[in-house]
């Protein structure tokens, strides 16, 4: 969601604030007075602003510590105003005449101090890097700034965190870090705050990541409202938040995320149906009661054994159960791997991708070394090469001392899989051309090469064809990647849904709870269009057999919002005509009836293993018609 005042890039943003410097009557030589409180000002300063200071202070800039002590690099937090509340760092950074700007008090408005990161990130409400000669006042062009708006739980801007550099080297990282930062105070005044009455939902788009400052953060009171939210969350669910209900956000049940287990993962699935992780923590107060020991009269209740818990080892022999399309997926991706082919996996969200990817990698010759996942959506565009091929120590504002080793050669030796990679910038499709050309990695601020040992697997759940056409990735690149292309079907075509849905309610089931499901749930289970596919079919299981709560699970137990959207999408309950006997077996012999174009292309479709190409070109007919004639079988 864009903000009102929020410009389509860099140059139309300093261009705007130039625009209005000029209104402000301000020229370039300008070179305003900075302000010199007194002590008794800078107290009520400071007085005025003690949440917001002590929060940035205490709660999250010891962990930046590295940003001070390895770069030279100033933090200012300032107001809503623009006026410096402290500074943190490198006081030496520029010329001695600037050094009263950075003290308490400084004001950085554009109508004072022209163009700047502070004044035009308020100006703008979005993050902004000013370049130097992009400064307005030329008193200020020896410096570069960036600087990121913090706003509260009202979603008002509350103040700005600005690190301020003379160092010529690669400025997004310095940007990328501000965000971060201003992100971090953002979300601890959202716990400060609400904590204590609220639940407090933390997301972020893989469970490997919730802990990171770039996740999205979600307060909501007993009734499942939601009363506050960060800009992560905005991103990650592209809708206004506050006010909505829990069960309008996403497509699990309400009282299931309401009832989950304190600061344990739980996994859920946005109504645009995008897959995220999240981590719930439950009100302080509550928290608090729950601990509190039991007095002689009260009564305690045993709880109920979790589910039996999904095995995180997958063999290939389990992500189908007489599918064939997704057996020769798996054949064919397990027998070019091993000989070092890249492999694109394509498919709706869903479908079991990351599955079939841990399938691959415990079924190859690399089992035993690391297998490395990362969701290229899920990185900040500035920070995406540093995370991914390294850095050494210095190499940045806020690098490390010691450097970082980058994701790539995190998984040397062994498999490294790029997650919906259509969304990786363009600069870092460059870096990672190169790196699987020459299999070697050019840490960020480095000279030096390093060879990396990488089998390499992407996904993206929409076509890459059409982000080359707009420019959005690069046709090299893909062509790189793409050495092996593999479809995996929905789960509305898969010839196994019936055996699917038995073995996941078998992997959530109570014990005491019956070992199949009756014919009704199992008629609406099998006839349901699951647009959100296996990670919807999983979540819906998991919700009815909470629901039932060690009885045999009921239609009604199935939540109001599938049952809605099978009654919206009812399908008439029939077995298809091509199921995975069929595929095993010919209609009409060996040939099938040519007399009967249905019944001749079943028998064609089958003994080309479920290939659209080979099967059309035996058929004599296009791959549309084909699709056609699959769908009216049921096949597809």
């Amino acid at each position: 969601m864009k903000r009102k005042h929020q410009p389509e890039d860099s140059e139309s943003v300093i261009a705007d604030s130039w625009s209005r410097c000029i209104g402000y009557g301000l020229h370039h030589d300008h070179e305003p007075e900075p302000a010199n409180l007194t002590s008794e000002q800078h107290e009520a300063l400071e007085n005025g602003y003690e949440a917001l200071l002590s929060t940035t202070e205490t709660e999250v800039l010891p962990y930046y510590d590295n940003i001070m002590s390895n770069s030279r690099c100033l933090i200012l937090l300032a107001d809503a105003q623009a006026r410096v509340l402290k500074g943190w760092g490198d006081q030496r950074i520029t010329e001695s005449h600037l050094r009263p700007w950075f003290r308490p008090g400084a004001n950085w408005h554009e109508k004072v101090a022209g163009t700047n990161a502070i004044g035009t990130s308020i100006a703008t409400e979005s993050p902004i890097q000013v370049q130097r000669n992009e400064h307005f006042l030329k008193l200020n062009r020896s410096i570069i700034s960036s600087a990121a708006p913090i706003f509260d739980t009202d979603r008002q801007l509350v103040g700005v965190l600005s690190a301020f550099s003379d160092a010529y080297l690669p400025q997004a990282h310095t940007l990328g870090m501000v965000r971060l930062l201003s992100q971090s105070v953002e979300n601890r005044l959202i716990v400060r705050q609400l904590g204590g009455e609220h639940f407090i939902l933390t997301l972020n788009t893989t469970a490997d990541n919730i802990d990171s400052p770039w996740s999205g953060l979600i307060a909501f009171d007993h009734s499942g409202r939601v009363i506050a939210f960060n800009q992560r969350a905005n991103q990650l669910l592209g809708e206004a938040l506050v006010g909505r209900d829990l069960s309008s956000l996403f497509i699990e049940n309400r009282n299931q995320i309401l009832n989950h287990s304190h600061n344990a993962p739980i996994r859920l699935t946005t109504t645009q149906r995008v897959r995220l992780s999240g981590l719930l923590k439950r009100p302080a107060s509550m928290t608090a009661s729950v601990a509190a020991p039991s007095g002689p009269t009260s009564r305690t209740s045993s709880p109920r054994p979790a589910s039996r818990q999904v095995r995180d080892i997958v063999s290939l022999d389990e992500i189908e159960h007489g599918d064939p399309l997704v057996r020769r997926c798996a054949d064919q991706a397990s027998k070019v791997l091993e000989r070092g082919v890249p492999i694109l996996i394509c498919g709706e969200t869903g479908v079991g991708k990351e599955v079939m990817v841990k399938a691959l990698h415990g079924n190859s010759r690399r089992q035993s070394q690391p297998l490395v996942s990362v969701n290229c959506a899920a990185i900040p565009p500035e920070l995406v090469e540093s995370e991914l091929f390294g850095y050494q120590a210095g190499a940045f504002t806020g690098a490390r001392a010691q450097g970082s080793l980058g994701l790539i050669r995190k998984a040397d030796k062994g498999i490294l899989f790029l997650d919906e990679i259509g969304e990786m910038p363009l600069a870092a499709q460059s870096r990672l051309l190169r790196v699987l050309q020459e299999r070697e990695v050019t840490p960020v601020g480095s000279t030096e090469r390093i060879p990396v040992d990488i089998l390499l697997i992407s996904a993206t759940n929409r076509p890459l064809a059409h982000r080359i056409e707009d420019g959005g990735f690069r046709a090299d690149l893909y062509y790189r990647i793409n050495g092996l292309s593999l479809e995996i079907p929905p789960l509305r075509e898969r010839m196994d849904r019936g055996e699917l849905i038995r073995q996941i309610y078998q992997a959530h089931r109570d014990e005491e709870q019956p070992e199949h499901l009756n014919s009704e749930v199992m008629a609406a289970l099998e006839n349901h269009p699951w647009p959100g596919n296996i990670r919807q079919l999983t979540n819906i299981i998991r919700v009815a057999v909470a629901i039932a709560d060690g009885e045999e699970v009921q239609l009604w137990h199935l939540p109001e919002d599938f049952l809605a959207e099978y009654e919206g999408h009812k399908v008439t309950a029939r077995k298809p005509v091509f199921d995975a006997s069929t595929f095993n077996e010919s209609p009409q012999g060996n040939e099938g009836n040519r007399d009967d174009p249905m019944s001749h292309t079943l028998v064609i479709y089958r003994q080309c293993m479920g290939n659209v190409s080979r099967a059309a070109k035996e058929l004599s007919v296009s791959r549309n018609t084909l699709y056609k004639r699959l769908r009216e079988l049921g096949v597809r």
